[in-house]
């Protein structure tokens, strides 16, 4: 016997499990990859992923995205290239060792960090440009002595530092794209060097250059002899 105001047309609300929505997620960040959209549009995918409450809702969000195997075929060719386009999402990348640097460099951060060392890359001389996209994440990117770096990366809620050192114009690196809600920091550090041992570095170099600065002043040199 049927429960009273029980109608049995009433569809059914089928559940969510956490293995439906993380894969959804996962699809979301591989069609990231694959640059089938900016950071924008997998920020909005995410939060409807999150408050998504029936299975139909979270496979309308990559409904345009392809199979999972096309997903994997495009992430795999991105990687391919990851000398030109670097992405992170929701990770860590490192990229050290001797590498070729190329004329342009797309680097994509959403809630990740990324290192772009520079230190042992081969640089071609002239100008070598970086494109960043940094959204709640973070981006640090080692230059060698003797590479001038030219930072016009604009920042909304962000921070852009520049802890470069002058060098020769036969190399220059420019950085442009934007930082949001995240950070870019560019620092030129010696070979095996770290972020500290630099920071000490330049420190003692400054206070090196002031003393000699005074020194200069207090003892100057005698006047010119006049024959």
């Amino acid at each position: 016997m049927l429960a009273r105001g029980y109608n049995k047309s009433m569809p059914t609300i089928s559940k969510i499990s956490d293995e439906q929505r993380e894969r959804v997620i996962e699809q979301l960040q591989a069609g990231f990859a694959g640059d089938l959209y900016e950071v924008d549009e997998l920020e909005r995918r995410l939060v409807l992923a999150q408050a998504a409450e029936s299975p139909a809702a979270l496979d309308a969000l990559v409904a345009d995205l392809g199979s999972p195997s096309e997903l994997a075929m495009t992430t795999t060719s991105t990687a391919l290239v990851a000398a030109k386009r670097v992405r992170v999402v929701l990770g860590s990348v490192e990229r050290r060792g001797p590498w070729e640097m190329p004329r342009r460099l797309a680097a994509r951060v959403a809630l990740g960090n990324l290192t772009l060392d520079l230190r042992d890359a081969r640089i071609a001389p002239g100008t070598s440009e970086i494109e960043v996209n940094v959204t709640m994440g973070n981006l640090d990117i080692f230059v060698p002595p003797g590479v001038v770096v030219d930072i016009g990366a604009s920042s909304f809620l962000g921070h852009v530092e520049d802890r470069s050192e002058h060098g020769t114009a036969t190399r220059v690196i420019r950085v442009v794209g934007r930082v949001k809600l995240g950070n870019l920091e560019v620092t030129t550090l010696q070979r095996g060097e770290s972020k500290w041992e630099g920071h000490r570095r330049r420190r003692w170099e400054r206070r090196a250059r002031h003393r000699a600065m005074r020194h200069a002043y207090r003892h100057p040199l005698p006047p010119r002899y006049e024959w």
